[in-house]
């Protein structure tokens, strides 16, 4: 689902507040698969059309993580942007197909760690789930990026779930008339 954003989300069990961590987890996983390849392909493809040996070896440097910096780069991270990077109020345009590496790379790099830090939620919410602190719990959570952050527990109020929960229903049958 990979929500976005800060909220607040109530949850009535623990167990429902895992299952929503579970699918954001799955659903990171399935953008980080599919970025990744893009990214395989489109250094495959780099491969074929690309003259400049130089240009296709940082590339390739850069999927490995082993960025080799010149001196020149090592000056400052401004300079290199700079090199690559037009400044347009607050984005950052580019022609160079370094440039459309980079922004897959990166979202991969971002991707991977939103998965570590729902993992880490997830485990802070089996400890929680172990606690035992029963059914007759709300827990009002505060959700930034999909991560639950801060839980805040408190009894349900008398009739709190009863409210939420109202189906009510008219039937009427016709008679057959022979």
């Amino acid at each position: 689902m990979l929500r976005t954003g800060t909220e607040i989300r109530s949850y009535y069990s623990i167990r429902e507040i895992a299952e929503g961590v579970e699918e954001e987890i799955e659903a990171y996983r399935i953008a980080a698969d599919e970025y990744s390849q893009w990214l395989g392909s489109f250094l495959r493809d780099a491969e074929s059309t690309t003259e400049d040996k130089e240009d296709l070896k940082r590339l390739k440097d850069l999927q490995k993580g082993k960025i080799k910096k010149t001196k020149k780069e090592k000056k400052s991270k401004k300079t290199q942007e700079s090199d690559l990077w037009i400044q347009l109020g607050d984005l950052s345009l580019t022609s160079a197909m370094q440039g459309e590496a980079e922004i897959l790379f990166y979202a991969v790099e971002e991707i991977n760690k939103k998965i570590e830090k729902l993992e880490n939620a997830r485990e802070s919410i089996k400890k929680l789930e172990e606690s035992g602190l029963g059914s007759n719990v709300v827990y009002v959570t505060l959700i930034c990026d999909g991560v639950p952050m801060k839980i805040v527990v408190h009894p349900k109020r008398e009739g709190e779930l009863d409210n939420k929960f109202h189906y009510e229903a008219d039937f009427s049958i016709l008679e057959e008339i022979q």
